[in-house]
C-alpha cells in the first residue's frame, strides 16, 4: 500500500488520452489515413503496441509516459520514489491498462489493479517532490 497520496483519476485519464492520440499519430504517420481506416486493417492494433511500448519505456526512462509527464504525473515505486522501476514490471503493468478493467477496479489507496501488479503507483510532480524531501 502507498503510503503517500496518489494522483487523481481525471488527471490519469487525460495522460491516457494524450498518450493514446499521440500513438495514434505515430501509427497513422507510418501506415496512412487510408490504410488506418480500412475495414479489417490490423493497423489500428499497431497503436495498442506503440502505446505499450512508449509507454513502458518512457516510464523507465523517465518516470512517466508522454501524456503523464504532460498532465504533471509520474509513475514511481509504492514502497517508495527513490527505488528504481523494473521495467519487466512496467510492461506487464501496461498491458493491463490496455486490458480496461484493471484500471477500473482499484484500492482505497487510488492504485488500481494495474500499478498493485507492478507495485508501482502514480502521483504528481509536487507529491513526488515532497517525498524526495524537495
Amino acid at each position: 500500500m502507498a503510503d503517500f497520496p496518489t494522483a487523481s483519476w481525471g488527471r490519469r485519464i487525460l495522460a491516457l488520452f494524450v498518450d493514446w492520440a499521440i500513438s495514434t499519430l505515430v501509427v497513422l504517420g507510418f501506415v496512412g489515413l487510408d490504410r488506418y481506416g480500412e475495414p479489417g486493417s490490423g493497423a489500428q492494433g499497431y497503436t495498442l503496441l506503440v502505446y505499450v511500448m512508449e509507454a513502458t519505456v518512457l516510464t523507465w526512462l523517465g518516470g512517466g509516459s508522454i501524456g503523464k509527464i504532460l498532465t504533471g504525473l509520474c509513475v514511481v515505486p509504492a514502497e517508495g520514489p527513490l527505488r528504481r522501476l523494473n521495467p519487466l514490471k512496467l510492461f506487464v503493468r501496461q498491458v493491463l491498462v490496455i486490458l480496461v478493467i484493471p484500471p477500473l477496479v482499484f484500492r482505497p489507496d487510488g492504485r488500481g489493479l494495474h500499478d498493485v501488479a507492478a507495485g508501482t503507483a502514480t502521483v504528481t510532480f509536487g507529491t513526488l517532490a515532497k517525498l524526495r524531501g524537495a
